[in-house]
Order: C-alpha cells, then structure tokens, then sequence
C-alpha cells in the first residue's frame, strides 16, 4: 500500500532523535507490515478537544502514547504559568485500569514536575469522581484523569479539570488547546523533578468516601438498609477501590460483590464491552442476583463515573433501567428529601443535558426548583454551579448513566450514586413498595416517558466522513416530518438557531456551540442526531410520551410508546 507524501513527512518526524529507540524501531516496523495502520496512526493529530482527548494506544500523532500525552502536559503546564504567575501551580493526577495508565499517569507527573509544578499523583487507580473531589480538596489549579470510559481495551484518554473540580470549560478550554497547539514535540520536558512529586492514596480515599456517605444518604433507616440485599459489579474498574467501602460505611451489610469482575483488568476478560449501558455487561451480576434474591443490582464503568442499575420489575424480574429513568428517580428522591427538610427556598436548580428526557422539566415544575438543560457533558453542569454561586444545585444527569449529587464532586459520580440507589431501593421497600413502583407512581403523575438511543458505528477516515455527510445532509435537508408528525421545532446547536416548522420563523439558541440537531414534532415526539465526541459514532436519541391514568395500565402504555419509539426509528430508516 503506497502511503501518501504528506503522511510519510509526518512519519518521518517520528524518525528522528527527539523520538525515542523503540518508538522509532515500531515505526519501521510498521511501515514494513502494516502500511494501513502506520497511515491511520499518522494522517492528523488526535485532537484534544474541550475536555481533553481520548484515543487508541499506539505511535503517532493520531495514537495515545507519552509524545501524545507529553505534548498536551507540555502545553497545560506552559497555561497554568500564564494563568497563575505570582504562584507554584498545583495539580493532582489519577488513573484507571486501562493497560498502561500507570505507566503513562507518571509520565504526565514527570512533564508537570519538569515544568516546576507541584504533582499529587494517586498511588494506584482510583475512581474519575475522586479525582474530580482531590482538586478541590487538595486546592490544586487543576487535575487529569487518565481513562477511556467504557471504550474497547486499546484505548485511553487524558480528561483535564480545572480549580472547581469540573472539567475544562471557556475560556480555559480553548486557552489550552491553542497553548498545546504551539508545542513542539522538542520542547517537551520529560526530566522529572521528583522533589515536586507526592503520592496520596488513603488519606484522600478516608476524606472522599465519607463525603460520599454524607451526600448519597436520603433517610433509609438500619433497618431498612439491613433488608435490603445488593449484588455489584465493578466490572473490572475503579469502583472496587471506593464503592463497596461506602455501601458498608452507609450501614448496609448484604452487598455481594461479583468476584470474577472484582480485580482491576484493562482487558475486561469477562465482558465484551465494560458499558454498563449494555445488558450484557451486567450478565453475571444478574445472574448472582437470581441466585441471592438480591433487590437491586448496580454495575459501574472502568473509571466509576457511570452506573448501571437493575431492579425488580411487577413480575419480580430483574430489569435494567436506562439512563433517564434512574436520573429521573435519583433526581425526584433528592428533591423529595430537600422538601421534607423544608430546603427548598426558590433559588434551588436540578440540570440535565439536551438529548435527556424532557420528564425532568416536568419534575422541577413539580417540586417548583428551576431546571436547567445545557449540552451533552457534566463539565456543562458543573459550570452552571460555577455560573450561578446564589443558586443551590440539587442534582442532575443524563441519559448516558452518569448522575451527580449535590456539588462535592463537580463530575458524574458512580460512587455517590450507587449508594443513592440503594437507599431508594431500601426506603421504596420498607414501605411494601420497590424502586420500580415508585417509578411507575412519578409516570402517573407527570406523565409517561420512553427513550430509545440508537448508535451507528463508523470506523477511520472512512467513517469520520460518513459521520460528517450525514450532518450536512440533516442541515441542508431537514425533515418536515417524523413518523406521520410535523415537525414544528428544529434546534441546531452547531448554528445556534431554532426554527419552526410551521411558520418558519427563526430564533437564537443561547448555548454553546455543539454539532447536535434535535427535531420536535407535534405530536410530543423529540429525535436528537448527535455525532459522539469520544468514540466513531453517530446517536439517535428518541423520546416519546403519553398520559399514564393508573399503575395496571403501565405495561399496556409502555408498550405502546416502546412501537411508537420503534417506528419512529424505521420511518427514518435508523434500523
């Protein structure tokens, strides 16, 4: 295969002495038995986005490897000098169980340290939310996690946070993408400074669990927690270092633990995929449940920021909710706690993110707090704590399984969350109902709704620009309508416009500019089209809704919405 000119200028770089012996030998290598490959490791440079950058392992400028990752170090460690001149910055570094994430977190502390930065780097792998908690704890300037979420074994990433605990937002995003763009791979300082390095471990550890505690507690009694019984799975990531120790520190003793997935492997070898959206993830913790009766059943992502969670359903099935409808219960539970305390004062904000349910409107007005919607990302809910200091944040989430509680941590928090989850399990049973009849109850009373998420994969270059085409062709040629039902409202987030379908007249969106499109359709419907920041895929998100007059009727209606979501999805010729 003939690599083209440009691409071979860019390998040819790697090939010299600023790049070390074994990077230059696989190269070679390479370029002799894998010329594809060689070429999609080398054709751009792995971006580094708003949040940071997440990519496959490998050499080259499109790879994770300690050039990438020193590269990105280099730049923020030159943005924090500018942003903080009269100080010694200060910043804290964790990571997963990704292969090679020891190994390249201590590179990142090496650059840090070499650029006269004081480092505290986590002994071991620790979960993403206490990560997000240390910066704040420790007063660091800001805090990288090194992790690839629930991506395939041969990717990793680098997540950048700033002095709030959230992650990168403007300006600083920018500010730090265009410092890291003037870097040279020449000028990266690989010599470490260990006087400026500090391991931290159980002292953070003792200081963050027991905020989790504090914070995921909404009243279940001893007794009610003694009833109940939970299987978890940490699937082979961080969450063992944290979660199992605050379900016991919260007072509940019948947490089984799925062993086989219980150690650390950045392999995932029971798993095809460490995604806790996917019911195949939870497979044998499932079937442990089955064989302890277990209540509930939660199983959280390789760096614990998202979680799983399955009930009992009316059949006394295990059932694996989605991501909207453990937000919603999560979300109304800390509002029904903050009314019985009588917190709730009118200047009081749940959030969540434009492709979520739009059940959670329903549920402030409800409860009469503010609701705020904001892009895909919890970096954009924890800027609105930031952005609105007089107000209290409650809670929020998305559809994608993360949720966060209170503001201690300023990032999904799988930790927090499971033991939330199990106190509306314990509370909802001692009092003879269950965490799925609750859920039925708040259907009833605001109405029903079902989401469906569809996800098309499209790998390399290829892909990338099929992705691309078919935002072009959404924008030049929106739909009119969707399954029979006019469309009366289009959001485009790339554009910042909204139009009407009916009238035709156009408005400003005031958000950030994302490449997502959302139609609304008359009938109540909402289809969301939105390229993946992370990963080479392209989501639909579609959500529909009904009235639900009484429990009996849920099966019948969900049924129903579940056919119209399906239908919704062939009209548009999803699947």
């Amino acid at each position: 295969m003939h690599i083209e000119p440009k691409i071979l200028e860019r390998i040819n770089t790697w090939l010299t002495p600023t790049f070390d012996e074994e990077t230059q030998t696989t190269i070679k290598e390479s370029i002799a038995n894998s010329p594809k490959d060689i070429q999609e490791s080398f054709y751009k440079d792995l971006e580094f986005g708003t949040g940071g950058m997440r990519g496959i392992m490998g050499v080259g400028t499109n790879r994770i490897n300690k050039y990438t990752l020193g590269k990105s170090t280099q730049g923020l460690s030159n943005y924090l000098h500018q942003q903080f001149p009269n100080e010694t910055p200060r910043t804290v570094i964790a990571y997963d169980c990704r292969h090679n994430s020891k190994t390249l977190a201590k590179v990142v502390a090496d650059v840090f340290s070499a650029n006269g930065i004081e480092v505290f780097l986590f002994e071991d792998l620790r979960p993403t939310p206490e990560l997000s908690f240390a910066v704040k704890h420790l007063n660091c300037h800001c805090g990288i996690v090194l992790t690839a979420s629930h991506n395939p074994p041969e990717y990793n990433g680098y997540k950048v946070y700033w002095q709030d605990g959230g992650q990168l937002v403007p300006p600083h995003d920018k500010g730090v993408i265009n410092e890291i763009n003037t870097v040279e791979y020449s000028n990266i300082k690989f010599d470490a400074n260990k006087d400026l390095i500090t391991y931290i471990g159980e002292d953070v550890d003792d200081v963050f669990i027991n905020a989790s505690v504090i914070n995921g507690s909404v009243g279940a009694t001893q007794e009610a927690k003694d009833d109940l019984t939970i299987v978890f799975t940490s699937l082979h990531g961080t969450s063992i270092t944290a979660v199992p120790e605050t379900l016991k520190r919260a007072g509940y003793k019948n947490a089984h633990i799925v062993k086989e997935q219980e150690v650390p492997d950045g392999a995932f070898p029971t798993v095809a995929s460490p995604n806790p959206e996917e019911p195949a993830a939870l497979k044998m913790a499932l079937e442990l449940a089955d064989k302890v009766n277990a209540d509930i059943v939660i199983g959280t992502d390789p760096d614990c920021d998202r979680l799983g969670v399955a009930v009992r359903n009316g059949k006394n099935e295990l059932q694996l909710l989605n991501g909207n409808q453990t937000m919603v219960m999560m979300t109304d539970f800390l509002l029904k706690q903050w009314k019985a305390e009588d917190k709730i004062k009118g200047k009081e904000f749940i959030a969540s993110t434009i492709v979520s349910t739009p059940m959670l409107k329903k549920l402030a007005a409800a409860y009469h707090v503010d609701s705020k919607i904001v892009l895909t990302g919890f970096k954009w809910i924890a800027k609105l704590i930031h952005d609105f200091p007089e107000l209290d944040f409650i809670g929020g989430g998305e559809e994608s399984f993360g949720f966060m509680v209170g503001d201690f941590v300023r990032d999904k928090d799988a930790v927090t969350s499971t033991l939330l989850a199990c106190e509306i399990a314990a509370i909802a049973k001692s009092k003879g109902s269950s965490f799925y009849n609750e859920l039925i109850k708040l259907y009833v009373e605001l109405g029903c709704y079902k989401e469906k998420l569809v996800s098309l994969t499209k790998k390399g270059i290829e892909g990338a620009e099929e992705i691309k085409q078919m935002m072009v062709d959404a924008r030049e040629n929106p739909l009119s309508e969707i399954n029979g039902s006019k469309v009366v409202r289009i959001e485009d987030y790339e554009l910042s416009v909204a139009k009407n379908g009916l009238t035709g007249e156009v408005s400003d969106i005031d958000i950030p500019k994302s490449n997502v499109i959302i139609y609304y359709t008359e009938d109540g419907s909402q289809v969301a089209l939105r390229p993946s920041g992370t990963e080479p895929k392209i989501k639909f998100y579609v959500s529909v809704n009904t009235p639900l007059n009484s429990i009996e009727n849920f099966d019948k209606v969900e049924a129903q919405l579940d056919a119209k979501a399906e239908t919704i999805l062939k009209d548009m010729k999803l699947i």
